[in-house]
Order: structure tokens, then sequence, then C-alpha cells
């Protein structure tokens, strides 16, 4: 593998962790009442993810079907692979909740956009946040 390919893993780990930081901004600038700012967060968030999603993908036609197997062993195995496993689960249905949650508020429709923000705000996080501890389990602690 070139050195390209083998960066990508820490570029989106870091994207996922922009992502999560944004998110949080996001989420207390409408709980400050600070709505053109969470409005900023949240789009900026959505483009970082989108970044991600395609050096993801790229990564995943680079390495042509390579598996990277964790290490770990014991406990530690069973909570990198239940994390794994809910991870990509809600990785595949937030794409729809974030872009209908996205059109909503673009739409100001904001009883709809909140409804739906409810939902998409904490599967969204928890896929960001997932998403760097998987890269760590990886490549960095075992």
């Amino acid at each position: 593998m070139s050195s390209f390919t083998e960066f990508l893993p820490t570029l989106n780990a870091c994207l996922n962790g922009c992502s999560t930081l944004l998110l949080t901004a996001g989420f207390i600038c409408i709980k400050s009442g600070r709505e053109k700012a969470h409005r900023g967060c949240m789009v900026s968030a959505f483009s970082v993810s989108v970044i991600f999603l395609f050096f993801y993908v790229l990564h995943k036609i680079l390495v042509k079907g390579v598996h990277t197997s964790f290490a770990g062993d014991g406990l530690w195995r069973d909570v990198y692979y239940i994390m794994l496993a809910t991870h990509i689960v809600l990785a595949m249905a937030i794409v729809p909740l974030v872009l209908t949650t996205l059109i909503l508020a673009l739409k100001d429709k904001r009883e709809k956009h909140k409804a739906w923000a409810k939902w998409t705000f904490p599967i969204w996080y928890y896929v960001s946040v997932t998403g760097v501890l998987v890269y760590m389990f990886l490549y960095q602690w075992f």
C-alpha cells in the first residue's frame, strides 16, 4: 500500500473528530439560542461528513478488499465488535436521517426539523464518536 492509502484512516478519524466537535458546538449553540451559529456548525458538520465519506469510499477502493483485523482479545475484542456492529448499522441509517433533517431546516420547517433532529443528532453523534474509537482500536491501541 502507498503512504497515501496508509494515511487515509488517520485522515478519516480526524474528519470524524472534527465532525464530533462541530456537532457538539452546534448542540450548544441551539440550546443557548444562537440559531445562526447552530446553522453554521451543523452545515459545517455535514460538509466535513461528506468529505469523510468521499475519503472513506476512496480508501475502500484503493485497498481493494484488504481487511484490517482487530488485534485485541478477551473483553476488548467483544467491546470492539459490538461497537463496530452498531457503528456500521447506524452509519448506514444516518445518511437519510441527516439529509432529511438538513432539508427540513433549509426549508425552514422548524417543528419538523426539531422532531427529526431529536433522533438524528444522537445517532449522528454516536456514529461520529465511534468512528474515531474504531480507528483508535484498530490503529493506535491494539
